[in-house]
């Protein structure tokens, strides 16, 4: 293993609950009723991805970009600061950069989104590169963010690398790039779920993961 690609939202932060929130309020501003349980399931995705989901095509076509703003700018301003980091996220990416392992970054989330991240969650410092929604033209499930994160990765192999997220959507993206994926629980996905779409491993957070590290896929012993 050279190279690990992490996911953000429900992954290293406790986000997944405030984003479903921001979707169904925006939802509603727009007259569109969604259920929060409903919405949250198709957390991981981008809003390309999750809007059809709840609106007909015709319905993008006329508010999408919209809706998708409004949601936006809903998030920064009501949510953002609720945003809580997982335990042990900055000691696991120590610990992962003394293995000798490049760490990368693949979100759903814009790329404004993803450096604040970086900032709330301490590990600018750590990152060798990051991606964003900005980077694909598709987001998950489809595998163009992690696509983005491979081509900046130059000079590692697929093979070489591996995902760490909590979303089946991950697992999918990461699955059609040529990636494994180790899960997380901690995003709220059920293990079937995680397990059905294909990850490798599966452990309940970054705390975990740095517990057991010897005993995963990214130690080097």
């Amino acid at each position: 293993m050279r190279a690990v690609i992490f996911d953000i939202d429900g992954t290293l932060l406790n986000s997944v609950d405030l984003h479903a929130k921001a979707w169904v309020e925006a939802f509603r501003h727009f007259g569109v009723e969604t259920k929060e349980a409903e919405v949250r399931s198709q957390i991981g995705k981008g809003g390309d991805q999750l809007m059809p989901v709840f609106l007909s095509k015709e319905r993008i076509e006329k508010d999408g970009k919209e809706i998708e703003s409004y949601r936006s700018d809903l998030f920064k301003r009501e949510y953002l600061d609720k945003v809580k980091p997982f335990p042990a996220v900055r000691p696991l990416f120590e610990r992962i950069r003394r293995e000798g392992l490049t760490v990368a970054l693949a979100s759903s989330g814009k790329k404004d989104e993803v450096k604040h991240y970086q900032e709330l969650l301490g590990i600018a410092d750590l990152i060798d590169v990051a991606t964003s929604s900005d980077d694909a033209d598709r987001s998950k499930p489809h595998p163009d963010i992690f696509q983005a994160a491979i081509d900046k990765l130059d000079g590692i192999a697929p093979e070489d690398m591996i995902v760490v997220g909590d979303t089946p959507y991950d697992a999918e993206a990461a699955d059609k790039a040529g990636l494994r994926t180790i899960g997380v629980l901690c995003g709220g996905f059920p293990e079937s779920n995680l397990k059905g779409a294909g990850c490798v491993a599966i452990y309940r957070d970054p705390q975990h993961l740095l517990d057991a590290f010897d005993d995963t896929l990214l130690s080097q012993k």
